[in-house]
């Protein structure tokens, strides 16, 4: 059965919509707790004093007219963390950060990153290995056990605070309602995490880079996938889609400016809601 995205029909996407909002539009955004909303807002306005305000609806339930976009960003702190930070807080709008452990250790500045990301109240942190599996994806998802224990040695030398897990060059779904393996000879690996206590969580659209590791189009084109998933029923979860780039392809200016504006238009068409990945739906069950 075909959802309905805001009353749309094949001849009105919200693209089409677009131009009939008024840039005035204000965003919806459950990126904070109450008791945190007014601390970190305020933090916000003092260094962007143009950035628009935010509006909260209830953590657990959509009006049936929004979508939720969840902004998610991997392989920090790297190259491009400072920007990134930069842009989340211009636009104050939330995301989360899958950090690899060793990047830690990488130099002073991705330190320093690092305690930035957790300082700042948009941004909340997850588990994106300690190893990135040395890159070498094949090898590393063959010992079950060591997958498991990579990703225990970076929650522990991170401090992270939830299970809440990415694997490293796959995409993989392991939730009490979703679970799938993009690449089968990873699915014991997979169930091992899962069995661990781990949520992974995949991803419904990629922002990927060119060869020049920058973000690969622009806006425009992101925009229209956005939308196609959303019209096409592709997401994992009905009306909730989990976006998917990295640190490292923020390097650039034009990158930068890409990703600006296609935050602000999906803010302006006020038909979206940004919220952190420890707010998908049924994450916080506990594992079966």
């Amino acid at each position: 059965m075909r959802k309905n995205f805001a009353g749309k029909s094949k001849n009105m996407t919200f693209l089409g919509m677009l131009a009939l909002m008024s840039a005035a539009s204000i965003s919806f955004n459950s990126c904070h707790d109450v008791k945190d909303k007014k601390e970190s807002e305020k933090m916000i306005s003092q260094e962007y004093p143009d950035a628009k305000p935010t509006s909260s609806i209830d953590n657990e339930n959509v009006e049936t007219d929004k979508r939720v976009i969840y902004l998610t960003f991997d392989d920090g702190p790297n190259q491009g963390t400072e920007n990134l930070i930069k842009v989340l807080s211009k636009k104050n709008v939330c995301a989360t950060a899958f950090l690899v452990g060793k990047h830690v250790y990488g130099s002073r500045k991705q330190k320093n990153d690092l305690e930035l990301l957790r300082q700042n109240p948009l941004i909340e942190l997850a588990n994106h290995s300690f190893t990135h599996a040395h890159n070498k994806y094949t090898e590393f998802y063959k010992d079950s056990n060591a997958v498991v224990r990579d990703f225990d040695i970076a929650k522990d030398s991170l401090k992270l605070a939830d299970k809440i897990a990415r694997t490293p060059g796959r995409n993989i779904w392991r939730l009490n309602n979703i679970n799938a393996t993009d690449i089968k000879s990873s699915t014991n690996a997979a169930n091992s995490l899962k069995k661990a206590g781990y949520k992974v969580i995949g991803w419904d659209l990629e922002w990927k880079p060119t060869n020049k590791m920058a973000l690969k189009g622009n806006h425009e084109a992101m925009l229209k996938k956005v939308d196609s998933i959303f019209f096409n029923d592709l997401e994992k979860t009905s009306r909730h889609l989990v976006l998917l780039t990295h640190d490292q392809y923020l390097a650039d200016s034009d990158s930068i400016n890409e990703l600006e504006l296609f935050i602000d238009k999906l803010q302006k068409s006020n038909k979206f809601v940004f919220r952190k990945i420890s707010q998908y739906p049924k994450i916080n069950e506990i594992l079966n």
